[in-house]
């Protein structure tokens, strides 16, 4: 009996063990599959068979052979003899090395995580879906599917994606599957409408609006006009002032009584970063070398392994196109072809509103618009939430919009804006497959406009070159037709007048081609001079990159490749070379009767740091410890200035002024603004004050974080890059990247954000072409090419790209030469 009690036991605590290293507890993966050398995760290494140099695969759905040439970054070019097969194949190949990433990218933008991770992701999962994410990517691929062109498109790349799919068991799927204990499930189109939806959150879902309402009922409107004007730094449009134009603009719509906002100490939650921005330029033939334009782009997202692109070449009958595209979107979205060039930088315009609402009553079914009750429709969201059952979760639409919150609730730590209706051009539906497709096999300067016509959100600074010498440049997208400033604080949900009255007709948007000076450009800055006649948005990015860009390319002559290649690679901080011999002279002035009436002793830590910055040439670079002291008196000095005014402490949600309107204040008010006093402290302040209070601040915190001052201060260890895995699984990332560059630098490397492609472009009979990514063609953290670019991206050095003119062209950087056939079945 004994015996039997003991075997049972045993075969319990067997039973139980396997059943609780196969499965999933919590945060923990399923340990006995992970390390199953059957199927766990050592079946992902990467050997040279895996990539053999030549190899046959038979895929089903294929009408034609399919031919691949890989290079030495193991980058694709795919040569198809239909389009059909030329997608499919993109879909395949772009599955074999990212499809974790793909298909999560389109669970975070369908707000479909938790379905993956359990409960923690649910208040995740409700933003994205009440935001619309889902909703505009329905709209979206209704549209694009609605037309036999991008119909074929999709339904190809997602015939390719699910060949791949069909093709793995269990010990062949990606790591991040198996750590996270789900399978992959079949591709649809909808997914890469998703797809474009997430880059518009990225680009276009940070709004001011309820920010700028609440200063306005604290501060009034003469404040709003003083320290929030209406484009702070409209001196480098994109398109400048006086740029011709080719339109007679179409009414604007009359100005209506401004709503009095209630006041909120609420904003959206988890907003995009607003340092995300973007470079591109082009000069034409008569600047460069060659006789013929070069265009340059580098796009500034953030630095995620995988890799946010993806690089391929796509050869087809009447199509040669080289460039990179988003993991699961079909086509080249930066690129060139044998004739043309293009690239793409944010706008940044004001195409996010938030209305303020009228109920009837509690039960929110109706609201008060255009003088009569409308009625709310009201969408139930099943969530799937794993190890849980699902959540319903019910969101109420207006004709504006979703009211992305209804009750007063906390999201994210924070307090959401309650009872708005959201407006944006990302719910709209658009065809930018069409647009992308079309801009691939683009000729001349007229097929560029023609494929941008589609293009609907975000709206993107579309750069674009020929070798019939056309350099141009158009901020291009939806906008709506908006009265001034509509949109610049919360809207009226009861007055029709508060509605978007329709949009500006495409062919109006701003535009210039073949300028005088000879070259085209933009930075995120305002996208056009002030004879402009319509309204885009009202705030941009600084123009420092932008005023440095063009101030280079004015100076340009016979420019090479790597002339626009050290361009891209400008570490000069113009905000620097503005506001540093100010705060300098300043800060060595005796004061008079201040709290700190002393300038700094040249024997104490803050003379030492004045030294330092004396000798600055205001280049961000890897070791400038200078850079260093700069950034963190520069930011802690606004910080004082703004603080007690707009910050919380004022219990409500405010933004500071802009940074031009800042330094506006401080290099000619600040002896006489009555804003440069802390207002929370019961002596009066100067601006010598505030000088000197944020240098102490500054060289107290270098001190406690790398000791006394000295090399450790260099600029990379304070800055430090991180390129962080997609999911941020620790490890599989990469820490502290010893570059150069900071967020206003043209070289806009960040902590978290920067250069994510970087690509120029010289145009000719046999155009040639540079590029680098920071990452690797694969999403297998153990391949080699999971991040083999790294490292001549951090050194600012770019590959040139291998550009095939035929399936058979030889070339001492092509590797493996793969066929791909169609099965029996």
């Amino acid at each position: 009996m004994l015996r039997i009690l003991k075997a049972s036991l045993a075969l319990l605590i067997t039973l139980v063990l396997t059943w609780v290293l196969n499965t999933k507890q919590g945060d923990i993966p399923p340990i006995g599959k992970l390390l199953s050398p059957y199927r766990g995760f050592w079946q992902n290494g990467e050997t040279a068979a895996d990539f053999p140099d030549q190899q046959t695969l038979t895929l089903p759905g294929l009408h034609q052979p399919v031919r691949v040439r890989f290079d030495d970054r193991h980058v694709p070019h795919v040569f198809a003899q239909n389009e059909h097969d030329l997608y499919y194949a993109q879909g395949y190949l772009t599955a074999r090395d990212r499809l974790w990433q793909m298909e999560f990218t389109t669970r975070v933008a369908a707000g479909r995580i938790s379905e993956v991770v359990g409960p923690k992701a649910l208040e995740y999962d409700r933003f994205q879906r009440r935001m619309g994410l889902p909703y505009g990517a329905a709209r979206s691929e209704r549209e694009m599917m609605q037309d036999p062109t991008t119909r074929l498109v999709l339904e190809s790349y997602a015939e390719g994606v699910n060949a791949y799919i069909s093709s793995l068991s269990p010990k062949d799927y990606p790591f991040e599957y198996k750590l996270l204990d789900y399978a992959p499930e079949p591709w649809q189109p909808l997914k890469s409408a998703l797809l474009l939806k997430l880059m518009a959150w990225t680009l276009s879902g940070r709004s001011d609006d309820l920010r700028l309402s609440n200063i306005l009922g604290k501060y009034g409107p003469a404040v709003v006009q003083d320290l929030f004007p209406d484009y702070p730094n409209r001196t480098d449009a994109i398109v400048p002032t006086g740029t011709p134009r080719t339109f007679t603009p179409v009414p604007v719509p009359a100005v209506p009584p401004l709503l009095s906002a209630n006041p909120s100490n609420k904003v959206p939650s988890r907003e995009p970063d607003a340092e995300l921005g973007s470079n591109n330029f082009a000069v034409a033939g008569a600047r460069s070398a060659s006789g013929l334009p070069i265009l340059a782009n580098d796009p500034h997202l953030q630095l995620n392994l995988p890799s946010i692109w993806y690089q391929m070449q796509l050869h087809a009958p009447g199509l040669n196109v080289y460039g990179v595209t988003i993991p699961g979107a079909p086509a080249i979205i930066i690129g060139f072809n044998e004739q043309v060039a293009w690239g793409v930088t944010n706008v940044g315009g004001d195409v996010l509103d938030w209305y303020q609402l009228k109920f009837r009553d509690a039960s929110m079914r109706e609201y008060w618009h255009d003088g009569r009750w409308k009625p709310i429709r009201r969408v139930v969201e099943r969530i799937v939430v794993r190890g849980q059952p699902d959540r319903l979760d019910t969101v109420l639409y207006t004709h504006h919009g979703p009211i992305v919150y209804d009750h007063d609730e906390t999201v994210f730590d924070k307090q959401t804006p309650t009872r708005h209706a959201l407006r944006w051009t990302a719910h709209d539906g658009g065809n930018e497959v069409l647009a992308f497709y079309r801009l691939d096999r683009a000729r001349n300067y007229e097929d560029y406009q023609t494929a941008l016509s589609t293009y609907a959100s975000p709206a993107q600074n579309f750069i674009f070159a020929d070798n019939q010498n056309t350099i141009a440049i158009q901020p291009n997208g939806s906008f709506p037709l908006k009265w001034a400033d509509q949109g610049k604080f919360i809207l009226d949900g009861t007055d029709a007048r508060h509605d978007w009255q329709g949009w500006i007709p495409m062919a109006h948007n701003p535009n210039v081609r073949n300028p005088a000076r000879g070259f085209v450009s933009s930075a995120n800055q305002p996208s056009a001079g002030f004879d402009y006649p319509y309204y885009l948005g009202w705030d941009y990015n600084p123009s420092d990159r932008a005023h440095r860009i063009n101030e280079r390319l004015a100076q340009m002559q016979h420019a090479t490749p790597d002339s626009l290649r050290q361009l891209q690679n400008d570490n000069l901080g113009v905000n620097a070379r503005l506001m540093l011999p100010w705060m300098l002279q300043l800060v060595t002035e005796n004061a008079g009767a201040t709290q700190q009436p002393r300038p700094p002793l040249p024997s104490s830590p803050e003379g030492a740091a004045v030294q330092v910055l004396r000798q600055w040439d205001y280049h961000y670079t890897t070791e400038a410890v200078a850079a260093s002291i700069f950034e963190l008196w520069y930011t802690t000095l606004v910080r004082r200035l703004w603080e007690d005014d707009f910050g919380a402490a004022t219990g409500l949600e405010m933004r500071y002024p802009s940074s031009a309107r800042t330094n506006q204040l401080l290099l000619k008010e600040s002896a006489t603004s009555p804003w440069v006093d802390d207002r929370t402290t019961s002596p009066r302040e100067n601006v010598h004050d505030l000088l000197t209070a944020s240098l102490h601040f500054t060289v107290d915190s270098l001190t406690r974080k790398f000791g006394p001052l000295g090399p450790e201060w260099r600029w990379a260890n304070q800055k430090s890059t991180d390129i962080t895995h997609l999911a941020n699984l620790a490890g599989f990332g990469r820490m502290d990247i010893n570059c150069g560059g900071s967020p206003g630098s043209v070289n806009a490397t960040g902590p978290r954000n920067g250069p994510s492609w970087r690509m120029v472009v010289a145009l000719g009979p046999q155009v040639r072409a540079y590029g680098i990514f920071p990452g690797g063609q694969s999403g297998n953290p153990a391949s080699t090419y999971y991040d083999d670019m790294i490292e001549p991206w951090r050194q600012g050095q770019l590959d040139e790209l291998v550009f095939l003119r035929a399936a058979d062209e030889n070339h001492p950087r092509l590797r493996a030469a793969w066929r791909l056939e169609a099965s029996s079945k």
